[in-house]
């Protein structure tokens, strides 16, 4: 079905409002995906806030014309779903994990900080930790040196009561 200009503006306009606030990009070519394997990707992705949509390519370039991600806009061709999401790896994530269970969708690449990425770089991306884990992991390197501090001095005080 065909849109008309206001409702093709209106698209441009929410695509354009989704790159601006978004830091990652990926493209999938989504060609073969059954309607509940479909459904089952949207739900992963909005449970971790990243906005899928398909959308017709030339709306898409004109969206992000201008954007940090105007340096993938010559990959946009064929049938392309396109995940942006502010977490700089969400996207990735959840197109990449998907895709290892569901061969028909194949990643075609992304762009991230303004670069273009192609698919490795889209799988490499999505292997980085989230920014929880990441975080848990600083708090576990600056509690450390703390704890061992703690534990060593717990062994002088009870070294000294045992000689007392």
């Amino acid at each position: 079905m065909s849109l008309n200009r206001s409702e093709k503006e209106a698209v441009i306009t929410e695509v354009t409002e989704l790159a601006a606030k978004a830091q990652t990009l990926v493209m999938a070519e989504y060609r073969g995906i059954t309607v509940a394997d479909m459904t089952r990707l949207r739900s992963q992705a909005r449970s971790h806030g990243v906005s899928l949509s398909v959308l017709k390519n030339t709306l898409a370039r004109r969206a992000v014309a201008g954007s940090s991600f105007e340096s993938v806009s010559d990959q946009m061709t064929g049938p392309l779903i396109y995940g942006f999401s502010v977490d700089a790896v969400a996207a990735a994530k959840v197109v990449a994990e998907f895709a290892k269970t569901n061969d028909k969708l194949v990643i075609r690449g992304g762009a991230y900080g303004g670069k273009a990425l192609d698919a490795n770089g889209v799988k490499q991306l999505a292997s980085i930790p989230s920014k929880e884990v990441l975080l848990a992991q600083l708090c576990g390197l600056l509690m450390s040196p703390i704890s061992r501090t703690a534990v060593v001095l717990g062994a002088l005080a009870e070294k000294k009561a045992a000689t007392a």
